[in-house]
């Protein structure tokens, strides 16, 4: 049961996330909850399955720019996410880039509260 709270709770805090993004920066926009959650699912999807073929593939490049291009591929995906959805529009890729850094760092924060909430003492 606990495993499963857990991921709600990052679900649903990282839909939050995703409306404090397009709150804070205006090359991100969400247009409801309903819509935020979805792209949460979508970028945790694409993130799983996508991302870790992406690093390996770009192994090189990310090695000579010293993991630098990483970046690069967050924001890939989060324009990926955008591309997919109806409710969650990115304008371009610069934005996905300010906006998969911005989310990356709440999403840092959100993984560390959960961590200390249902950590097993």
């Amino acid at each position: 049961m606990l495993p499963a709270m857990k991921l709600l709770a990052k679900w649903m805090l990282s839909a939050a996330a995703l409306l404090l993004v397009a709150y804070i920066y205006s090359g991100v926009e969400v247009k409801t909850f309903t819509a935020a959650l979805i792209a949460a699912l979508v970028l945790g999807l694409l993130n799983t399955i996508v991302r870790p073929v992406l690093v390996v593939l770009t192994l090189p490049v990310t090695v000579v720019t010293l993991g630098l291009f990483l970046f690069i591929i967050n924001a890939l995906m989060f324009w990926a996410a955008a591309g997919l959805l109806d409710g969650f529009h990115v304008r371009d890729f610069v934005a996905a880039l300010i906006g998969s850094l911005i989310y990356s760092l709440i999403g840092v924060v959100i993984e560390s509260a959960l961590e200390s909430l249902f950590s097993k003492k």
